[in-house]
């Protein structure tokens, strides 16, 4: 009697069509998990911009900075998302952040009428 050694075609049919079950389920998980990333790397920019435009108000003579370069290197962007400036008053600022690889924004406002001072909103 010889033996024959190897897998079938039905074997190898089921273990494709398990791998195929598996990735259908964990690709949108994945793309989730992305654009997550890039809602904490916005929020985390705004957060920084916050400490930035701090010691700025404290350098000078309690006036916010007007743009994102007068503050100079204590404010970087993380790759790929671009900070804006919005209104800048003498009693607060306000601003937001958009990722290239996403459409949502988040936004932050500090002083003046903001209503969740300090805490970025994502939409």
């Amino acid at each position: 009697m010889t033996r024959r050694r190897g897998f079938t075609l039905i074997e190898l049919l089921i273990v494709v069509v398990i791998i195929g079950i598996l990735a259908a389920i964990a690709i949108p998980k994945f793309g989730n998990s992305k654009e997550r990333a890039y809602l904490a790397s916005m929020k985390s920019d705004l957060r920084n911009l916050v400490t930035a435009q701090e010691s700025y108000f404290t350098d000078n003579n309690s006036q916010y900075s007007l743009t994102i370069g007068a503050l100079g290197s204590a404010f970087r962007t993380s790759t790929g998302v671009t900070v804006t400036m919005g209104a800048v008053t003498s009693t607060g600022w306000s601003a937001t952040a958009e990722h290239r690889a996403t459409t949502k924004t988040c936004a932050l406002s500090m002083g003046g009428t903001a209503t969740a001072d300090g805490a970025p909103v994502c939409n």
